[in-house]
């Protein structure tokens, strides 16, 4: 897991902050995309190969009291890369001004990820709230025990309540929610009140196709509209991949969730 920016910071007092100002043709990343460099460490990344590498040189060798500000590294064969684009960086010391701008930027930035709920902290539940951690989401997790919600790194957003069925109402539209409780039954009460909902990007549950066909004999007797069976997805994570380890489901489960969010923003532009 990536090493928390203000983790990063504490231990590497001295950094350079790289920034990518602008591109021509095929690059790995975009215009915006950052990392710092430190005499031994790095966090984040500009795209990765020898571009990267001639980057990370190019930093260390200003803390040394050399370098250059700008940068403009052509991504083809002079440098062992074929992407065929263009690149041009800027290369500047994390001066505290600095930094504290760069916090408020990835604070603005936050605030357009779309949020994901996990109900249940189990072992497929913490499993994908680790996974979903270093993704533009904001995750929040929702128990009934401390006991599960203990086992969680102090860096994944929690909650814990009696009856989390309860709190669908409070979710904003647009965002998903992903039912793993350790009871089956509820499940059942989570995904009937979110299922009420008509706007919410994604509405999954951990289980079987046995477990769908008596959630929707469940919901019938209880008067839902079985045409809101669409919209849940049960199985998480898909079918191509039968492998069951909560880390495995948990990685289908996440590229499920980019998936589902990048479908459902493009809905929202066209509408």
């Amino acid at each position: 897991m990536t090493q928390p920016l203000e983790t990063f910071l504490a231990e590497n007092l001295r950094t350079i902050l790289i920034e990518i100002t602008g591109t021509q043709g095929s690059t790995p990343r975009e215009a915006g995309t950052f990392m710092l460099v430190s005499a031994e460490h790095i966090w984040g990344t500009i795209g990765g190969g020898q571009f990267e590498y001639l980057a990370i040189g190019n930093a260390r060798a200003m803390l040394a009291g050399g370098g250059t500000e700008f940068m403009d590294i052509p991504l083809g064969p002079e440098i062992g890369q074929c992407c065929g684009g263009r690149t041009q960086l800027r290369c500047r010391p994390a001066t505290p001004d600095v930094i504290e701008a760069l916090r408020r930027r990835l604070r603005d930035e936050s605030g357009d990820w779309p949020d994901v709920y996990l109900f249940g902290a189990g072992h497929v539940g913490r499993a994908l709230a680790i996974a979903l951690k270093p993704l533009p989401l904001v995750t929040t997790v929702i128990e009934t025990r401390q006991e599960e919600l203990d086992e969680l790194p102090a860096d994944i957003s929690a909650r814990l309540v009696a009856m989390p069925e309860a709190l669908i109402s409070e979710i904003p539209a647009g965002s998903a929610i992903v039912i793993l409780t350790h009871d089956h039954a509820l499940d059942f009460l989570i995904a009937q009140q979110a299922l009420a909902r008509t706007d919410l990007a994604y509405v999954g549950m951990i289980g079987s196709a046995t477990k769908r066909a008596t959630f929707s004999s469940w919901l019938a007797r209880e008067g839902g509209d079985k045409a809101s069976l669409d919209r849940l997805t049960l199985p998480i994570g898909g079918a191509a991949v039968k492998d069951k380890r909560p880390e495995v489901i948990a990685a289908m489960t996440a590229a499920e969730l980019l998936t589902t969010f990048a479908a459902y923003r493009t809905r929202l532009s066209s509408q």
